[in-house]
């Protein structure tokens, strides 16, 4: 099937560029380009595509207002164009809160003369956009949650003291994120470490945005410092977040190594730095996106110690089902979940550790 995408920016030179990458791909076909987000909106509404690229900053109306426009009245996947700066990162988040599929880090450059350098990723998240779960309101999860009572796990016997939740994510994953986090009590007995597919820039929004809406605490991780229970911690783009063991204390550790995956973070990294952990009770999770990262860690963790806990996202509500298909298709996996059972489970696992 031929996608059909309509291609929406400010900038002449943008247009072009963006159009010429996308069609180097035989798959894919841009219908129309839009100077403007009233512009965009009418060209979706007139060709009807499959996917939609939107600028994130643009003069009269702004990718928010459009994005907020177009899932109101012709709701589709919508990847959002973003330069790297605080405002431009704050805004993409805001974005896809809203329903953005996903986002392009903008090359830098006052002219983009770099813009090919995004080729690839651009072509891969518009094919993995044209398959995505598009959610049209709020309203839609609540119905879910309406349906189906949240799962208990209180079959898991957890042995230990000491707990460690950690979570993989990629497309789709900043809202998901934001569904489980906010159904985490302030007194959760553990500390939560997370692996979003992320570039350098946006990690930092993404857990002020984050740490707003909950009641846990958020933050962007730090090398070195100790993991307290009730905070979750978001491994910063373009590094690997790996958990050490010093002493009795959990301590974040970061670095640049190679790319796992096409990924720097890797959830591979972040669950297989796990395996060396011991005395603790291991829960990892994995949620929507694209490709098959932490599989390989689940894998490991569950043959070092199979007590750990695994927990996938399931294909009804994952914006992509990729990483947690891949996830199932280990036999490694406890629970196969909806997104909004997946926050009960875990909590439900801790409750039984404590014997609540």
């Amino acid at each position: 099937m031929e996608i059909r995408v309509v291609v929406i920016d400010d900038s002449a030179f943008m247009r072009k560029m963006i159009s010429e990458m996308l069609e180097s791909d035989s798959r894919i076909k841009v219908v129309a380009t839009a100077r403007s987000g009233r512009d965009g909106i009418e060209k979706i509404k007139k060709y009807q595509p499959h996917v939609a690229t939107l600028d994130v900053e643009m003069p009269v109306m702004d990718g928010i207002e459009a994005l907020e426009e177009i899932m109101d009245s012709n709701p589709l996947p919508i990847i959002m164009l973003s330069s790297v700066t605080t405002a431009g990162a704050a805004m993409t988040m805001r974005a896809v809160q809203l329903g953005a599929i996903d986002f392009i880090a903008k090359p830098s450059g006052p002219i983009s003369l770099d813009i090919d350098e995004i080729k690839d990723e651009l072509i891969k998240k518009v094919i993995a956009a044209s398959n995505a779960l598009v959610m049209k309101k709020e309203a839609n999860v609540k119905e879910i949650e309406k349906q189906e009572k949240p799962l208990r796990a209180a079959h898991f016997h957890q042995p230990h003291a000491r707990s460690v939740v950690a979570i993989g994510t990629s497309t789709g994953g900043p809202k998901a994120l934001l569904h489980v986090l906010k159904g985490i009590p302030a007194d959760f007995p553990a500390p939560i470490v997370i692996v979003q597919h992320m570039p350098p820039g946006f990690t930092k929004s993404l857990a002020e945005r984050l740490d707003h809406s909950t009641s846990i605490h958020v933050k962007e991780a730090e090398h070195g410092e100790i993991l307290q229970n009730g905070h979750a911690y978001i491994a910063p783009g373009d590094y690997h977040l790996e958990i050490k063991q010093v002493g009795t204390a959990l301590v974040n550790n970061l670095n640049h190594d190679n790319k796992i995956n096409g990924h720097r973070p890797s959830v591979d990294v972040l669950f297989e730095s796990l395996v060396n952990i011991g005395n603790v009770n291991k829960l990892a999770v994995i949620l929507t996106g694209m490709g098959n990262d932490g599989s390989k860690g689940i894998r490991s963790m569950k043959r070092t110690d199979p007590k750990t806990i695994v927990i996938a996202e399931d294909k009804e509500t994952s914006v992509v089902y990729g990483m947690p298909k891949a996830a199932v298709l280990t036999n490694c996996v406890d629970h196969v979940a909806k997104l909004q059972q997946i926050s009960e489970i875990i909590s439900g696992v801790l409750r039984k550790k404590r014997g609540i």
